[in-house]
């Protein structure tokens, strides 16, 4: 432990949230992290679930390094090639709507825009996300947010209303046959939004698949139904696919499983591949609507050509090596090791998710369902002692839940070594419990 440089980072950082990974990194390279030590640490996060295309490709490496050099920043008003290109690219690979783009540096920054609009084009406040959601942490993202941070802040943006997350795992709604009845849990949410709403429903904010949430995986159908409620409500459905989108879940947008096309779409994390790239795109009768009530957006980076350069290039390198079908492939080797866990192990509880974006759930056990934060803390320890960096969603009650979200480009020996570390970390701390049960120490 180098314990000058902890002390130094107690003396110097605002902490900002949960606590900081015990290892010093000094760079990083496709799907590994090294530290001082120059000990490789497998990426099964993607950094921040956004370097899709592992770390320092050559690709990006090249892209920053010309565009640093010739074209970089411009005054907001100002507009540069890339710019166009991008646009013209990006809504090539949507559905022919969604043909406005706005370009900008984080997904907060790109849900407030959308947040924005839709207040705007609506001329209504008010706004409905899940119970678990997690949208940014600036002030209109963080109002939308209800999975943390809502507390000793003041009050947030009047009108946010909350819906419901359909946990599969652990939602109270059943059919006859025991199976999820997310039909009649989302008319009850919608009930209570209904009930509580001031006549204002603006817009409906969602993932399509909740990450920070705990990788809740909308069921098929639902998002379409969801639609459905927003239209017959006035509203405009918004997604945010920061985590989800360009290949991830193994269709370019996760929305694409469904056929479903929102009015504002967000992009971020994936879209930069690591670096802060964000955009928003939505119709042009909204983005007209928008214009003509004097919609504004101005910020120090909108529209930045190295971004715009940056994000190019990562839909380049997914065209090119294919990876979209490869998450899918991929996703569906994960997805099959690590059902195998849920069928060998009693604390493996449940496993969701699409591509390489997954969710184990750890449990004391599986009649109980009783969150296992502990045993998922000690079996991250035991991970980045073998060499994997893991991470479990930092909420209380949902620290045995982990998020697996490898870069596209990993290796297949190398996606498979991250689900042996896993497994033989959980038999580990598993074995230590049991012999700490018998002899008492």
């Amino acid at each position: 432990m180098d314990t000058t440089f902890w002390d130094e980072a107690d003396r110097l950082l605002i902490r900002y949230g949960v606590g900081f990974t015990p290892r010093v990194i000094e760079r990083a390279s496709g799907a590994h992290v090294f530290d001082r030590q120059g000990t490789p640490i497998l990426d099964f996060t993607s950094g921040q679930m956004s370097a899709i295309l592992g770390h320092a490709h050559p690709d990006i490496v090249a892209t920053v390094s010309a565009a640093v050099a010739s074209l970089d920043h411009l005054y907001s008003g100002m507009l540069s090639a890339p710019l166009l290109e991008l646009a013209d690219r990006l809504t090539a690979t949507l559905p022919p709507e969604l043909g406005k783009m706005l370009l900008l540096t984080t997904g907060a920054e790109a849900n407030e825009a959308a947040i924005k609009m839709a207040k705007l084009a609506t001329g209504r406040y008010e706004i409905v996300s899940f119970d678990r959601s997690w949208h940014g942490m600036t002030q209109g993202a963080a109002s939308a947010t209800f999975s943390a941070g809502r507390r000793g802040y003041g009050p947030p943006v009047p009108g946010n209303l909350a819906l419901p997350a359909p946990n599969a795992y652990r939602s109270p709604f059943r059919s006859s046959d025991g199976s999820h009845d997310w039909e009649a849990e989302l008319d009850f949410g919608f009930a209570l939004v209904d009930q509580q709403s001031a006549g204002s429903l603006a817009a409906c904010l969602v993932e399509p698949i909740l990450s920070s949430g705990g990788i809740i995986d909308l069921p098929p159908g639902y998002l379409r139904r969801l639609k459905e409620m927003c239209v017959e409500r006035g509203m405009l459905l918004i997604l945010d696919e920061a985590q989800t989108g360009l290949g991830r879940t193994g269709t370019m947008y996760a929305f694409d499983r469904d056929g479903v096309t929102p009015d504002i779409l967000t992009l971020s994390k994936t879209l930069g591949a690591g670096l802060p790239v964000a955009a928003v795109v939505t119709t042009a009768e909204i983005e007209q609507v928008c214009h003509d009530r004097g919609f504004l957006f101005y910020t120090t980076h909108v529209s930045d050509p190295l971004a715009a350069a940056v994000a190019l290039t990562v839909l380049d390198v997914i065209e090119r090596e294919g990876l979209v079908k490869r998450a899918a492939r991929l996703g569906a080797q994960l997805a099959d090791r690590l059902l195998a866990l849920r069928d060998r192990y009693e604390v493996v509880g449940d496993v969701r998710g699409r591509g390489l974006l997954q969710g184990v759930e750890l449990v004391t056990d599986k009649k109980s369902k009783a969150p296992a934060d502990a045993l998922g803390h000690a079996v991250t320890s035991a991970c980045l002692e073998r060499g994997l960096h893991m991470n479990i969603v930092q909420l209380p009650g949902m620290g045995g839940i982990f998020r697996i979200a490898p870069p596209l480009t990993i290796a297949d020996d190398e996606l498979h070594t991250g689900v042996d570390i896993l497994e033989a970390s959980l038999k580990a701390v598993l074995d230590t419990a049991a012999v700490i049960g018998r002899t008492g120490r």
